[in-house]
């Protein structure tokens, strides 16, 4: 029985425990055989918390909305007490967290038991998992592919079956973009919808959401219900929703919606055949469900100055990173210590000055204008979630470009634009390649209106369900 519920959601998970079916402890110990099983070769789960998780599984309420349901953390920003958290960097090989986050507190009141760590690109700060500590993480789809990232732990692990949730965040697409490679599903709520803890800082709350990558879509939704919430003082609350308001949105009757579609980047460039496919896959589907699809996009002026405007804040996001992780290890990072890549980002950062921060902040303002203007007209965005399937492992980092930035946007310049507006988005699997790898669709919602991507999402799921395709690494394979 176990073994069949692999692939079942954690709503499913949490009712078989309250009715007494099957334990909590039962539930941890197939996780932690899942993870023993299929980690050799997927390397996606990098610090195991078995005897924590089978202590906490004696403790769990069975009334928790997700009692007993194995979870796997981020090794990245979210904290476990006890455990070593290192964002994916050997500047914190040998940090322990003194103290759960007010997240992971969230995610065990709502009734879910970590069973281990998932891993991250060094601070998150690629769309890739994969990194000079712990090595690259496969896709289950495709051992050769990246998983994409920065959550593609969570994501492959969701998709071989080893959890049912995984979480992870995005500051840039980190959830989005390995949904879309390993085939499952994503929400990244609104600016402030989660809580982020006070040492964040400013510029952290702006941009970065938590969250989690889920097979089902009630699962998100659930989950968003029983997690979400500013915590006090936050520069960005967002205002306060109705208890079960995510949940009920995916049974409330989904008004006609507008959806604007398009393909092109920010700079105009086309992205690869399938992704394109995978959007026309979404909009036939959004058609037959009685959506009106419009061609139309953002009219923003200079689309290659609003992306040199994010990568100069994006060099203060991973400095801000490094000099966390500094203050944590108690000294200065090391030639050894940070990722060739990572460095230049952190270097870039230190040199950047007040002047060309706040240039860049008015420059992305005047595009998330454009975004909202477009909202306006329209109730949904849809575009690719990524401009390339899942690429080889190695790809991204064998970059020579002498610009930085280059290799993102011709992976990833797409899931960016909801973390420049705050607005919800979500990647939806609904296209696989001739050649079986997953490809998502991305939609993005207005401010504040989870609920109806989240109604949308549902609809999507029904007319073309996606959790009866499985990878090659998978349990049970």
């Amino acid at each position: 029985m176990l073994s069949e519920l692999a692939f079942a959601d954690a709503t499913e998970l949490a009712e078989l425990v309250r009715r007494g079916e099957v334990t909590a402890s039962e539930l941890a110990q197939a996780s932690i055989a899942r993870i023993e099983a299929l980690n050799p070769t997927l390397n996606a789960v990098v610090t195991p918390m078995y005897e924590q998780a089978l202590a906490a599984a004696e403790r769990v309420d069975p009334k928790a909305p997700f009692a007993g349901v194995p979870l796997l953390v981020k090794d990245l920003l979210a904290q476990c007490a006890g455990t070593r958290h290192t964002n994916g960097s050997r500047l914190l090989a040998e940090h322990v967290a003194s103290a759960d986050s007010e997240l992971v507190a969230r995610l065990r009141r709502a009734g879910l038991v970590p069973v281990g760590l998932t891993s991250t690109s060094e601070f998150g700060r690629a769309p890739i998992t994969e990194g000079g500590l712990f090595g690259a993480t496969r896709n289950p789809w495709d051992t050769e592919l990246s998983t994409a990232g920065s959550s593609g732990g969570s994501a492959a692990a969701v998709a071989a079956g080893i959890v049912a949730l995984a979480h992870g965040n995005d500051t840039g697409g980190s959830l989005r973009n390995p949904a879309s490679c390993c085939g499952v599903f994503a929400l990244k709520p609104s600016r402030g919808r989660m809580p982020n803890e006070p040492e964040r800082g400013e510029l952290m709350s702006r941009l970065l959401v938590e969250h989690a990558l889920t097979r089902s879509v009630r699962d998100s939704a659930r989950l968003l219900d029983h997690t979400h919430g500013s915590l006090p003082g936050e520069p960005y609350p967002a205002p306060a929703s109705a208890p079960g308001a995510f949940e009920q949105a995916l049974s409330a009757p989904t008004p006609r919606l507008r959806i604007a579609v398009s393909t092109r980047t920010l700079t105009g460039e086309q992205p690869d055949p399938q992704c394109v496919a995978a959007v026309e896959r979404a909009a036939r589907v959004c058609a037959e469900l009685g959506h009106e699809l419009v061609d139309d996009e953002p009219r923003v002026e200079d689309g290659a100055a609003l992306v040199q405007a994010w990568f100069g804040v994006w060099a203060e996001v991973v400095c801000s990173l490094v000099l966390e992780a500094q203050a944590l290890a108690g000294r200065a990072a090391g030639e050894e210590d940070l990722e060739p890549r990572t460095r230049r980002w952190y270097e870039a950062g230190l040199a950047r000055t007040a002047s060309e921060h706040l240039r860049d902040l008015r420059t992305i303002g005047l595009g998330a204008r454009a975004v909202a203007e477009l909202l306006d007209r329209c109730d949904v965005w849809l575009t690719p979630t990524l401009s390339r399937p899942a690429i080889p492992l190695g790809a991204f980092d064998a970059a020579t470009a002498d610009a930085v930035s280059a290799p993102y946007m011709a992976f990833s310049p797409y899931t960016r634009v909801a973390n420049m507006t705050g607005c919800p988005a979500m990647s939806v699997p609904l296209h696989w390649t001739p050649e079986g790898i997953p490809v998502g669709a991305h939609f993005m919602g207005r401010m504040w209106e989870e609920t109806t991507l989240l109604g949308l999402a549902a609809q999507l799921e029904q007319a073309a369900p996606w959790r009866d395709r499985r990878p090659p690494v998978r349990v049970g394979a």
